[in-house]
């Protein structure tokens, strides 16, 4: 059912700034999601959606915008998602997360352990965007 999924309104996020996480340098930005409890942290599943140029892609994104292959990520946290681009390249140079981009996250609190494979829990991840909001009678 969809009565405990919780999805967001389209929004935009601050300005990036410069960060290093795992020791990768990149830029990073974060969106408040206030309803992102450490319950779903641990047990629920988080898909987040950037929107640009007529088109909606699940994070990670992967693409070579500025010339170089560098990659939007995701970082989840209680009542915030950290938004991070890295390049793929070490060579000290960033490519820029800019605040006209659009974001949307989706949380699904877990539930119970699936008992078989034929009741196993649906990998989101997998599934496009359309077919995600279909599936829970979201309006996009």
């Amino acid at each position: 059912g969809t009565a405990n999924v919780i999805y967001s309104a389209w929004m935009t996020a601050p300005a990036a700034v410069a960060e290093t996480v795992d020791g990768t340098s990149g830029l990073s930005t974060s969106i408040n999601a206030p309803e992102l409890s450490a319950d779903i942290l641990a047990k629920g599943t988080i898909l987040v959606y950037m929107s640009f140029g007529g088109g909606t892609y699940t994070l990670p994104y992967t693409s070579t915008a500025g010339g170089s292959v560098n990659t939007i990520t995701a970082i989840s946290s209680v009542q915030k998602i950290k938004l991070f681009r890295f390049k793929h390249a070490a060579d000290g140079t960033t490519v820029s997360l800019p605040t006209t981009l659009n974001w949307r996250y989706i949380l699904i609190p877990g539930g119970k352990a699936a008992a078989t494979a034929k009741t196993a829990k649906l990998d989101y991840s997998k599934m496009s965007y359309e077919e995600v909001f279909s599936r829970f009678n979201i309006q996009p």
